[in-house]
């Protein structure tokens, strides 16, 4: 990709998922219902507060053992659509093992900046270390995220509350999007864009899994392989780990099957 001589629509697609996959509205339809579903079956501690903003809450679902690991998932949607809810059922495969499990809301942009995006981040997390075990929630947190969740793993991962990560089709150098669609509601800064850009900042010491679908837009794949390239150089633990044929909405299809790829990867990082 020569980013300098493309056009504007050109730029555009190359972080344009949606297009890409043509079925992806029928994909996450199916990922919605399911949801629904898990939050109806595991009603008793949804939506709590962790903070002032609309979104601020919590979806909690502690396992039996509070000691357990808490599989903490952070959705996708460019910083700028989406909701904790609609990736409920993402949760299936681990609390299958016994985990605990949380999904944390956040601000969106256009109402949010990036840097206030990940400090919401950091202040649920903080919330869930001080607060968590009286929701059955003590165990270590592996942090895990979808797309811009994905980017909010890596940016958050030297949370002192995490243990290690999983960071999922995510974006990790932030330059290319001030010149596509997303920057739109975004408005990245130059400062936000240096420090909110994992590829740029120190590399956190801590295992990090990196997972993308060999099938996903070139932009995406190119970071994973990146970010995974820059931790090895510092011989830092964590796999990259491409799934064959996965695009960037089938991907998540493996988190509620308790015997996939990237559910192992989960419990091996658990250790």
């Amino acid at each position: 990709m020569d980013w300098g001589k493309m056009s504007r629509a050109e730029r555009d697609a190359a972080y344009n998922n949606s297009m890409a996959v043509k079925n992806s509205a029928e994909l996450n339809a199916e990922r919605e219902a399911a949801s629904a579903e898990f939050r109806r079956v595991h009603p008793c501690h949804l939506d709590v507060r962790y903070g002032p903003r609309e979104r601020n809450t919590w979806d909690l679902f502690p396992a039996a053992d509070p000691n357990a690991p808490c599989f903490v998932f952070i959705h996708g949607g460019y910083w700028q659509r989406n909701s904790k809810d609609l990736f409920a059922n993402l949760m299936g495969g681990v609390h299958a093992h016994g985990w605990s499990a949380a999904l944390p809301g956040y601000t969106l942009a256009p109402d949010a900046s990036l840097t206030e995006i990940v400090g919401e981040i950091n202040a649920a997390l903080d919330w869930l270390s001080d607060n968590g075990p009286a929701h059955g929630i003590a165990g270590k947190v592996m942090l895990s995220g979808w797309s811009a969740g994905g980017h909010l793993t890596a940016a958050c991962l030297g949370h002192r509350r995490v243990s290690s990560g999983l960071a999922i089709s995510g974006v990790y150098e932030l330059g290319p999007i001030r010149d596509t669609y997303l920057n739109e509601k975004l408005q990245l800064t130059d400062g936000e864009i240096e420090a909110l850009s994992p590829l740029r900042q120190p590399m956190v010491r801590k295992p990090l899994a990196i997972t993308y679908g060999t099938a996903e837009l070139p932009p995406l794949v190119g970071d994973s392989r990146a970010l995974h390239a820059r931790r090895a150089a510092e011989h830092l633990p964590g796999p990259l780990i491409p799934i064959a044929g996965a695009n960037h909405f089938t991907i998540v299809t493996q988190l509620p099957k308790p015997d996939s790829e990237l559910v192992r990867q989960l419990l091996l990082l658990a250790g």
